[in-house]
């Protein structure tokens, strides 16, 4: 069965600290597709009220320049539901809603059963940063309001005992990539979490393009713009999707051949979708 993806969501996704007004501007004016408020790790618990006041601010600016979100606590947590009541009474509501510690798919259906209304329903991602969760991907990704899905690494990791390194979180990333294509939805990776090195940023990002995710998070702004110029296409790709997808024209989308690659139906499918992304 042919699955239709979700609408596209931006490349380069920031998060920044609730309790950090100051920094909201910035985060989305960095050029990220989608800028996230954040009330779960980078807040203390003492402070999460605090949070939830304060990051009503982040939904003021009617000119945003990006898709506006908020990374709640989990919901099946006291501080997920205060968060699910504080939303319902923001006057400027997030356009997205990701959704931390996902297991299962009663996870996604919980927040939209609080929060969708006839004028208001956001969109909905998963965060997947657990064993558990990749055990209950498939389930995961039939909840009907899943939008898409992020990848947690860094709870990820701590809680397999695991590096943080491309190696050790391949499986996870292609299992997480792997069940995502095939719900028809997109994937976003995780962040890089050094902020300054971004070579090694854009190598990481390089790899997980490679590997299917349409995305990656950002922990600072001046990672945006190299996550966005990694996964745009580049004018060499787009050149050779052209050639493919006319090679197959030529030949009733038989076997062919471009630039002495053998080409087939799989190759026309792809050339066919990235020409169409950049046609618009």
């Amino acid at each position: 069965m042919t699955t239709t993806p979700h609408p596209r969501p931006g490349r380069a996704w920031i998060i920044t600290p609730g309790l950090r007004p100051s920094r909201f501007e910035a985060a989305q004016a960095s050029g990220a597709g989608v800028a996230l408020v954040d009330l779960e790790d980078s807040v203390a618990l003492q402070d999460k009220q605090a949070a939830r006041t304060a990051a009503q601010a982040f939904f003021g600016r009617p000119d945003a320049p990006c898709t506006l979100g908020v990374r709640m606590n989990a919901p099946t947590t006291l501080e997920g539901a205060r968060d699910l009541v504080a939303l319902t009474g923001y006057t400027a509501k997030p356009d997205l809603i990701l959704v931390p510690k996902t297991e299962s798919a009663r996870d996604i259906e919980l927040v939209a059963s609080v929060l969708d209304t006839d004028g208001y329903t956001p969109d909905l991602w998963a965060l997947i940063e657990s064993p558990r969760a990749f055990d209950k991907l498939p389930s995961i990704m039939r909840a009907p309001r899943l939008g898409g899905v992020i990848f947690g690494s860094a709870d990820y990791a701590a809680t397999v005992n695991c590096g943080l390194s491309w190696q050790a979180l391949l499986y996870a990333r292609s299992a997480l990539v792997n069940s995502a294509t095939a719900a028809g939805i997109h994937a976003i990776d995780a962040p890089t979490w050094d902020l300054n090195d971004l070579n090694a940023l854009r190598h990481e990002a390089e790899a997980a393009k490679e590997l299917g995710f349409y995305g990656k998070g950002a922990v600072h702004p001046r990672q945006a713009a190299v996550i966005n110029d990694t996964f745009a296409p580049s004018e060499q790709e787009i050149a050779h999707a052209r050639a493919i997808v006319a090679a197959g024209h030529k030949s009733g989308n038989g076997v062919t051949s471009v630039d002495g690659q053998m080409i087939g139906t799989p190759f026309f499918t792809a050339a066919q979708a990235l020409v169409r992304e950049v046609d618009g």
